[in-house]
C-alpha cells in the first residue's frame, strides 16, 4: 500500500490536469538544428531516410516522463530495426545540458536529447507539456500522430498495463502504408513554460532598434557589396524579402557560419547569435517582418567587402591574374613571389583580399626563407607547420595577439597555394596579400603548427569514421588559435589537451563542421600548455549518402589535396613561453 501511494504521489508532483483537447497535428515540421546532452549536433532532416521519426518531449523531474521511458524502450526495440528514428526534445527553461545529461544517466535514458534552449522548436511544434510523443513522416514532414505513448500513465494513477497503444499503433499503420486511425490524443505531462510564445508581442519588435543592429554585427560582414554571400543586406526591403530563408538557416544553425559548441570555450571572434538574438530575429520574421518606425540603419550605413578590413596595409603584394574555367575540377595553383623589402621586418598582421570570392576556395602562403636563416621549427611540410597567411570562406584578416609578431627576413619569398572552384561561368581572379608592419621591440614570434594524419583511410559508406592526429609540445607554449581542417566528408572535430599531470581538457569542439565554412577560433584567453602537453585532434568523417556534400559514398577515401580526397589537420597558432612571460614582453612596448 505504501508503495502504491508513493507511485501515485510521484506521478502527481509537478503535473496538473489533462488538457481538454489534444494538440493539432496539422503542422509541417520545419528543419532545425540542436545540440544534445553530450554536445553532439543533430538536424531533424538528416533523418530523411528514416521510415518515421519519433520525437518524445523530455523534461527533468517529470514523473510521467521518467515512468514512460520503459514503454518507449520497448517500442524502440521493435521499430528501430524497421528504420524508425527515435529522438527526445527538452525545451524546459529550468534545464540545461549538464543536468539533462545527469538525468539521462540516472534514469538510463540513452536517446539523444535535443536541447531547445531558445524554445523556438517547441513554439513551432505547439508544445505545451512533456511526455508527448510525435510521429513525423520524413517524406512529407507532416505529423502523423501526437499524444501519449499509451494510456497506462496519468496524474493520479497508473494502470498495470495499457489498454490503448497509441504510439505503437500509429507506427504500425504508417509502416503498412495505412491511414493512422488515432491522430491526436490529449497527453498527460508537466507543463512547459514558454514565455516567448506571445505572438502579439512579436509584432512590437523594432526593425530599427533591434533587428538591424543584429544584422549589422553578425550578418552584414558577408552580406555586403563584394562579399561572399549570395545577396546583400542593403535595406529593409532586401531583408524582408529574404526573411523566410533567414529563419530557416538560423533555426538549422547554417547561419551565421560559426560551428563551435557554445558550451566549450570562449572565443573573441565568435560571430554566432546569442539565444536572445536568435529568439528576437526568428520571432520578428514569424510576425511578418514588420517595418515599424525609424530610420533604416542598413541603407544609411552601406558597407563594401572590397576594401581592407584593417586599413591600408604597409605592403601590398599583388598576385598575377588567374583565369578559372566555367566547369570542371581546377588543380591547385602555385605562385612564388619575392617580398620587396630591403630590411628584416616584423608583422603584426596579414590580410588576404580575394579578387573573386565566388571562385576562390582558399589561399595559403608560407615563407621560403633566405639562405642561412635558421628556422625555429623543423618544417617537414610547410603547408602544415609554418603557414604564413591564409584565406578561407568566412575568414577575415588576422591581426596577431599583443606582444607577438611574425618575422619576415629580407630576401624571403612567399609561396602561394591557390585553390579555385568553378561557378558555371568563366571567372577571373586578381587577389592581393596585405602585410601590416610593426616597429615594436621584444616581441615573441607567433607561428602555426599543423599536426596531421596523412594515413587516414575512410571506409565506404561509413557515417561516423573516427581518426586523430597528435602534437606533443616539448616546451611551454601559449596557445592562441585553432583552425581545424578537413574536406567534404568532415563532420566533427575536437581538440583535447592531455596535460603532464594526467588530466585532460576539451579546448574546442566543432560538432557541426562543414567544409564550405572553415573558420579559425581565437581563444578569448590564451591557454598555457606546459611542456609535455599532448594535443589530440579528434576528427569524425561522414562518408555516407546522408552527407549531402559527399561526392562518392562508395569510395575508400585517403589523404589528398583535392576536396574529394580528405585531410585531417589540427592547425594551432602558438607562441613559445607562458602567457605571463609574453605579457611582460608586451609591457616593454607600451
Amino acid at each position: 500500500m505504501k508503495h502504491l501511494l508513493y507511485i501515485l504521489s510521484s506521478l502527481f508532483i509537478g503535473c496538473s490536469a489533462i488538457p481538454e483537447t489534444p494538440q493539432s497535428v496539422d503542422i509541417v515540421v520545419d528543419d532545425f538544428g540542436l545540440y544534445d546532452q553530450n554536445g553532439e549536433f543533430h538536424t531533424l532532416h538528416e533523418h530523411s531516410d528514416a521510415s518515421a521519426i519519433v520525437l518524445f518531449v523530455q523534461g527533468n523531474g517529470c514523473p510521467i516522463v521518467r515512468n514512460a521511458v520503459h514503454s518507449l524502450n520497448a517500442i524502440r526495440d521493435e521499430y528501430a530495426p524497421k528504420g524508425v528514428q527515435f529522438l527526445m526534445l527538452n525545451a524546459n527553461l529550468q534545464d540545461d545540458r549538464e543536468n539533462v545529461r545527469e538525468e539521462a544517466v540516472a534514469f538510463s535514458i540513452d536517446y539523444p536529447i535535443l536541447i531547445d534552449e531558445t524554445q523556438l522548436v517547441a513554439e513551432s511544434l505547439d508544445l505545451h507539456r512533456t511526455a508527448e510523443a510525435l510521429v513525423i513522416d520524413p517524406k512529407t514532414w507532416h505529423i502523423l500522430y501526437r499524444g501519449p505513448i499509451d494510456d497506462r500513465l496519468n496524474y493520479e494513477a497508473q494502470k498495470p498495463s495499457a489498454s490503448n497503444h497509441y504510439l505503437a499503433d500509429a507506427l504500425l499503420a504508417h509502416l503498412k502504408a495505412e491511414e493512422v486511425a488515432v491522430k491526436a490524443v490529449a497527453s498527460p505531462g508537466c507543463l512547459i513554460a514558454l514565455p516567448g510564445k506571445d505572438r502579439a508581442q512579436h509584432k512590437q519588435i523594432s526593425y530599427t532598434r533591434e533587428i538591424a543592429p543584429i544584422l549589422q554585427n553578425k550578418c552584414v560582414p558577408c552580406h555586403q557589396t563584394g562579399g561572399i554571400a549570395p545577396f546583400d543586406m542593403t535595406d529593409y526591403k532586401e531583408v524582408a524579402g529574404w526573411s523566410p530563408m533567414m529563419r530557416e538557416v538560423v533555426r538549422t544553425r547554417r547561419m551565421p557560419p560559426w560551428h563551435a559548441d557554445p558550451h566549450i570555450g570562449t572565443f573573441n571572434n565568435d560571430m554566432s547569435l546569442t539565444q536572445q538574438e536568435e529568439q528576437t530575429l526568428v520571432h520578428w520574421i514569424e510576425a511578418g517582418s514588420p517595418r515599424g518606425d525609424g530610420p533604416d540603419p542598413l541603407s544609411d550605413n552601406p558597407t563594401h567587402a572590397t576594401t581592407w578590413a584593417y586599413g591600408e596595409p604597409d605592403l601590398v603584394i599583388a598576385l598575377e591574374r588567374q583565369e578559372i574555367p566555367a566547369t570542371g575540377i581546377v588543380d591547385y595553383r602555385y605562385l612564388k613571389i619575392t617580398v620587396p623589402i630591403d630590411r628584416d621586418v616584423q608583422l603584426r598582421g596579414t590580410e588576404f583580399l580575394p579578387g573573386n570570392r565566388a571562385a576562390m576556395h582558399h589561399a595559403l602562403a608560407h615563407l621560403i626563407y633566405p639562405k642561412g636563416h635558421k628556422m625555429k621549427t623543423v618544417k617537414k611540410n610547410r603547408w602544415l607547420d609554418g603557414i604564413f597567411a591564409s584565406y578561407v570562406p568566412g575568414m577575415d584578416g588576422v591581426m596577431l595577439p599583443k606582444g607577438t609578431a611574425k618575422l619576415l627576413p629580407k630576401g624571403s619569398k612567399i609561396q602561394f597555394q591557390l585553390h579555385y572552384t568553378t561557378t558555371g561561368r568563366p571567372e577571373v581572379d586578381e587577389s592581393k596579400l596585405g602585410l601590416y608592419f610593426t616597429d615594436a621591440q621584444n616581441l615573441r614570434e607567433h607561428r602555426v603548427v599543423g599536426p596531421a594524419n596523412t594515413q587516414i583511410k575512410i571506409p565506404p559508406h561509413a557515417s561516423a569514421y573516427r581518426d586523430s592526429s597528435i602534437k606533443i609540445f616539448e616546451q611551454d607554449v601559449t596557445l592562441y588559435t585553432f583552425f581545424p581542417h578537413m574536406h567534404f566528408r568532415g563532420a566533427g572535430f575536437r581538440y583535447v589537451a592531455h596535460y603532464p599531470d594526467g588530466t585532460r581538457e576539451t579546448l574546442l569542439s566543432v560538432p557541426n563542421y562543414t567544409f564550405n565554412w572553415q573558420r579559425f577560433y581565437a581563444l578569448s584567453t590564451p591557454k598555457h600548455l606546459p611542456a609535455g602537453t599532448r594535443i589530440v585532434s579528434h576528427a569524425v568523417f561522414d562518408n555516407s549518402a546522408k552527407n549531402k556534400l559527399n561526392p562518392d559514398p562508395s569510395a575508400t577515401v585517403r589523404w589528398g589535396e583535392q576536396s574529394f580526397d580528405e585531410m585531417l589537420i589540427g592547425y594551432m597558432g602558438i607562441v613559445d613561453g607562458k602567457v605571463e612571460q609574453i605579457a611582460q614582453f608586451s609591457a616593454l612596448n607600451e
